[in-house]
């Protein structure tokens, strides 16, 4: 019965984890976006993401960048510098040994009844854990500087409103 608890107890957990968007504001320094304000026309956007897809990670910087601009009362902004970090980490579990205590089951039956006891059991346990799992994270960083009315021509500005209109995420409808 406890088994079967703690297994739905962890589906359920793991059913939340996924169920949250990947374009998100982050929270106490986990995935999502963030900002750091730098002068009245100028931002530091972070984007942290599960993975390693730096295309993924590089649009919802960059449509963030654009509606910060937007809810600033911006027109356009400009990539004044631009990051992306891969943090891959590679996790490998020891060999474990030890004992553990179980209860065996006996189920003893005569002319009319039947009688079960358990009786405990040690057992001596060792384990190697072959392989290993590799976990990444990838953030973009960029530095952006907005302005309003006729957009400069450098290949590093943008149209917020275009931006945001082709990079935010699609919904279901």
């Amino acid at each position: 019965m406890k088994t079967r608890i703690m297994l739905v107890l962890a589906v359920l957990i793991m059913a939340g984890c996924a169920s949250q968007p990947d374009y998100r504001q982050a929270k106490k320094g986990g995935f999502g976006y963030t900002e750091s304000k730098l002068s009245d026309t100028q931002y530091r956007v972070h984007f942290k993401a599960k993975g390693s897809d730096k295309g993924k990670a590089m649009d919802y910087a960059m449509l963030r960048a654009a509606e910060l601009t937007l809810l600033e009362g911006y027109d356009w902004f400009v990539v004044t510098d631009r990051e992306t970090l891969v943090d891959k980490e590679t996790v490998q579990a020891t060999p474990t040994a030890g004992f553990s205590q179980r209860y065996a089951r006996v189920t003893e039956c005569g002319v009319l009844t039947c009688r079960t006891s358990y009786h405990p059991t040690t057992q001596f346990e060792t384990g190697v854990f072959v392989g290993g799992s590799q976990q990444s994270e990838i953030e973009s960083i960029l530095s952006i500087e907005m302005g309003k009315g006729t957009r400069p021509t450098s290949a590093t500005s943008f149209d917020a409103r275009e931006v945001r209109d082709n990079l935010q995420p699609k919904t279901e409808e």
